[in-house]
Order: C-alpha cells, then sequence, then structure tokens
C-alpha cells in the first residue's frame, strides 16, 4: 500500500526544504579531490574488468576462462551502466571540468544515445518524479503502476511484460527513449522522431556489432564462446539494472501524484514529492557500488548531480531530518523491495484493484 501525505504546513514544508539544501550546500562545500579519486579509481577498475574480460573470453574454448571473462566482463558493464554512465550523464562530476569525466562528452556503454536518454530521464523523470501523465517513467508507457493511470485490456499482461523487459532492459529503454508516443500524440514532430531513430540506429549498429562481431571474430576459435559471454554479460547487466531500478521506484510503499497536486509546486513541495516517490535498498558498501548508488534513490531523487558517493554520508542525516517531520522514509532489503514492486506490477495488472492514495 502506498503511504499517506505526510500533514504538514506550508511554512513546515519550506522549513522542512531548507534543512534538506542545507545538507546539499555541506555536499557542494566539501567535495574535492577525495570526490575527484574516487570517480577515476572506479574507472580505472571498470576498465581494468573489461579489458581482463575480453582477453579471458578470447580464449574462453577454456571453461574456467569463460567463467571468468564473462564475470569480469559482466562487471565492468555494471560499472559502466551504473556508477560511471548514469552518473556522469547527470553532470554529478561536471564541477571538476575534467572533459574526460563531463555530462556533455560522456557517452556510455548502453545503445540509446546519452541526449536522448538525459532529455527523458534527468528532465522528463527527475522533474515530474511519478506524477502520472507526466512522469513516462511510471510504468515506462507500457506497464500500469498507479490507480492514477487509465486501466486497459493489455495490463493484464503486464507481469509478462515485466518479466520480458528485464533480460532486453537496454533495449527496451533504447527504445522508450525514442518517444514514439508522444510523436503519435502530437507532441513530438515526426521529423525529430525520425532524426532521433537515425541516431539510436547508428549507436545501436556499433554496440551490436562491437559485442557481437568484432570481439568473437577477434577471439578466432573462440569465437562462439565469446559471443555468449558477451550476451551473458550483457544480460546478466540487463537484469540487475532492471531489478536496481525497478526496487527505487515502485516498491508498495511508494506513493504517486496527480497533475492537479504538483500545480504551484515550491521547492520544500518538489523535494517531499521526491522523498514519497522513491525507495531506497539497504545493502553493503559494495551493493551500493554496483548499484551505481541508486541503492540511495531517495538522496538520489533529492540530489541528482551531486557526487554518487556522498549519497551514503547524506543518508542518515535526511532519514533524521524526514523523521523530524513526520515524513515516511521507505527503504529495506533488496529481497522485501522486490517482492512489494512484484506486488505493485500484479495489483495494478487489475482494473480498480486498489484505491487513490489520501491527497
Amino acid at each position: 500500500m502506498a503511504t499517506t501525505a505526510p500533514r504538514l504546513t506550508p511554512e513546515r514544508i519550506e522549513e522542512f526544504g531548507a534543512e534538506l539544501d542545507r545538507i546539499r550546500a555541506d555536499v557542494v562545500a566539501e567535495r574535492g579531490a577525495a570526490d575527484a579519486r574516487y570517480v577515476h579509481t572506479v574507472i580505472a577498475v571498470q576498465r581494468g574488468l573489461e579489458a581482463g574480460g575480453r582477453v579471458a573470453l578470447a580464449v574462453s574454448l577454456l571453461p574456467p576462462a569463460w567463467l571468468a571473462g564473462t564475470g569480469m566482463l559482466t562487471t565492468a558493464k555494471i560499472l559502466e551502466n551504473m556508477e560511471l554512465g548514469h552518473n556522469i550523464l547527470h553532470g554529478q562530476w561536471d564541477w571538476m571540468g575534467d572533459p574526460a569525466v563531463h555530462s556533455t562528452t560522456w557517452e556510455w556503454d548502453f545503445p540509446s544515445p546519452a541526449d536522448a536518454w538525459k532529455h527523458t530521464h534527468n528532465h522528463l523523470h527527475h522533474t515530474y518524479t511519478n506524477v502520472a501523465g507526466r512522469d513516462r517513467d511510471l510504468g515506462y508507457t507500457i506497464l500500469r503502476m498507479s490507480v492514477d493511470q487509465r486501466w486497459r485490456p493489455a495490463h493484464l499482461l503486464q507481469p509478462l511484460y515485466a518479466a520480458l523487459l528485464a533480460p532486453v532492459f537496454e533495449w527496451g529503454i533504447a527504445l522508450y527513449d525514442l518517444e514514439a508516443d508522444a510523436a503519435l500524440a502530437g507532441r513530438k514532430s515526426s521529423r525529430r522522431l525520425l532524426s532521433d531513430t537515425a541516431g539510436l540506429a547508428r549507436k545501436a549498429l556499433r554496440q551490436f556489432a562491437k559485442d557481437y562481431v568484432l570481439f568473437p571474430l577477434l577471439a578466432g576459435p573462440s569465437a562462439v564462446p565469446c559471443l555468449l559471454g558477451n550476451l551473458t554479460a550483457n544480460t546478466l547487466r540487463n537484469v540487475w539494472a532492471h531489478t536496481v531500478i525497478f526496487c527505487g521506484h515502485f516498491p508498495g510503499e511508494v506513493r504517486t501524484f496527480t497533475e492537479e497536486e504538483i500545480d504551484g509546486e515550491s521547492r520544500g513541495e518538489w523535494y517531499l514529492r521526491q522523498i514519497q516517490g522513491s525507495a531506497n535498498l539497504q545493502g553493503s558498501s559494495l551493493f551500493h557500488l554496483l548499484s551505481g548508488n541508486l541503492s540511495h534513490q531517495i538522496e538520489h531523487h533529492l540530489f541528482p548531480d551531486l557526487p554518487s558517493n556522498r549519497y551514503a554520508g547524506i543518508a542518515h542525516r535526511v532519514r533524521e531530518t524526514c523523521e523530524t517531520y513526520g515524513i515516511p522514509y521507505v527503504t529495506g532489503p533488496l529481497r522485501r523491495q522486490y517482492a512489494s514492486t512484484w506486488g505493485r506490477i500484479l495489483r495494478h495488472a487489475l482494473p480498480g484493484a486498489s484505491k487513490r492514495h489520501d491527497p
């Protein structure tokens, strides 16, 4: 069940927002050499794992080499996608002024072109988090995740859609970023859709050729196991990304909103919505790293452009602030959030299966 809205006066909401502004200002004032060292270390580790994985898969006729190569490549792809690509494209490291680690120059190991993803994710999703009719990430246009979304007979099959999406998540997001639904509704021109489709085709072709043609050919006698290793690494990365992202946005306690509720929204109210529209995942430091620190989804939604390595350090301050103002702070282990997310997918597959949250 979704949590109810905390009953705060406008004054208290703005006081709450000011507290969060102070947390943000403290991080901005402190970030420096240690943060730069962190991101460069992650890049070095990621590239080392990828190189090691590629070399091992080049001799992957030997089963131990295949297992080692696939494991290293999977880990490298997860790090590149979650902790590097996602966060760099949010501008979390732009303050360094390093063109090699900048949101305007980074192109990630993902079929969706960086600019297309930044529009649908950074702008639309992070601005209108969980607002039905505005946030296209609320179900990715194919799933019904809120009673505020119109039910259609096709939603009866959404548990199947959600399961099938996981292993091909990167390709599903690439098609989603085209915003074909917006073009059909007249909110996007046909010329822009064609241009974006061409950009996606170029990027997707490079991604496909790299993993499924170039490196298998370079592996010679190990071409087939190399190709299977690349396919396995991409599939595991997709399933992991799908799991972390869904569990950070769709557990049953996470609220959704209507467009009327955000009319005239203040900065404090925006903060409040980000917290109520997100969920954290509990785990080890390694778990947080491999999740791209999106296990701190609440902190990420509050401060999407702060360095990801800072989220763990401010999470307790954010949680204490929420407790002071009586605001629910949704967090839990992965297994619980995963079960809750699937409960939501199943519940909203049915018409009238849930009640609107307390406004």
